[in-house]
């Protein structure tokens, strides 16, 4: 018998792509879904779809950047299914652009979406949880917030989630209410439609293959585990470390730029790190990084 039997779970930006094996996956495995997405007849086509192979499921056509909107994924939930019992938070814009030609109404929409969606969303499932003492959240976030070229505001609402993810996790940890993030790596029309899609050739259905991952951490296997971010790309499966402060950590009663200045030239610099998610060396830093890697 599956730990999702009988469980009720919001699945939010489920009308396509991640979302939808999301969906899918977690209604064969016996749990009740509310199939979320803006788009409301993409919505009700995965649920009835949901619906036609014996699994139950509705639809919401809500908005996860509206407050009042958020709360009424969780209250459909609710009414339908007597009680929300899983949250994965999947709903979420992306765009390219170098940072001096973005918009800022762009940038703007997305982080209504990706960053306080994921916030308004989860609030809601929070209170309906603890009133209930139990739940698990599964915030869906991206390897893209540890830095990557042309997708700056996708990536740092990311990291956002991520942070989120280690927060709530904190403050929950005695509520009975987990809360987990996953990478995902799949080749969904949100990578298909972006410009560096006609550079390469994606292999199909990869969504489903991360699905198993999202059930893991819904599912009462997971007991226990909290606060984590999980990459998969449907072949690797590995924890993400979280941020750390990096020794050495140096003292002094204050300090004034020529001793910043040592700091870096005499100590610092066998310690700086390549940045972002290729972990390409930029010429800029090869004259502190290459020194340190041939020493």
């Amino acid at each position: 018998m599956s730990g999702m039997d009988g469980k009720a779970v919001v699945v939010t930006g489920a009308g396509r792509g991640l979302g939808a094996a999301f969906a899918g996956h977690l209604a064969r495995a016996g749990a009740a879904v509310v199939v979320n997405d803006v788009d409301g007849d993409q919505a009700r086509s995965v649920a009835a779809a949901i619906r036609d192979g014996g699994d139950c499921a509705v639809a919401s056509d809500h908005s996860v950047a509206d407050p009042e909107q958020a709360e009424a994924i969780v209250e459909l939930c609710v009414r339908e299914f007597g009680g929300i019992d899983g949250l994965v938070n999947n709903a979420g814009l992306t765009y390219e652009a170098m940072p001096w030609e973005d918009d800022a109404a762009r940038a703007k929409a997305l982080v209504e979406v990706n960053v306080l969606g994921v916030v308004y969303t989860g609030l809601a499932a929070i209170r309906r949880m603890r009133a209930a003492c139990r739940g698990s959240i599964v915030n869906i976030s991206s390897g893209a917030s540890l830095g990557q070229r042309t997708i700056g505001v996708y990536a740092a609402s990311k990291g956002a989630v991520a942070s989120l993810t280690y927060s709530w996790a904190l403050d929950l940890e005695d509520s009975g209410i987990r809360v987990n993030a996953v990478c995902p790596k799949a080749y969904t029309r949100m990578v298909w439609e972006s410009e560096r899609a006609s550079r390469h050739t994606f292999p199909e259905n990869t969504a489903d293959l991360v699905a198993p991952l999202v059930h893991f951490l819904l599912d009462e296997r997971s007991a226990g585990i909290t606060g984590q971010m999980v990459r998969c790309t449907g072949q690797e499966l590995h924890i993400v470390g979280q941020p750390a402060f990096k020794a050495p950590i140096l003292r002094r009663e204050s300090w004034d730029l020529d001793s910043v200045d040592q700091a870096f030239t005499e100590v610092f610099q066998a310690h700086l790190e390549a940045y972002g998610l290729e972990k390409q060396l930029p010429p800029r830093l090869r004259k502190w990084l290459v020194p340190a890697l041939t020493a």
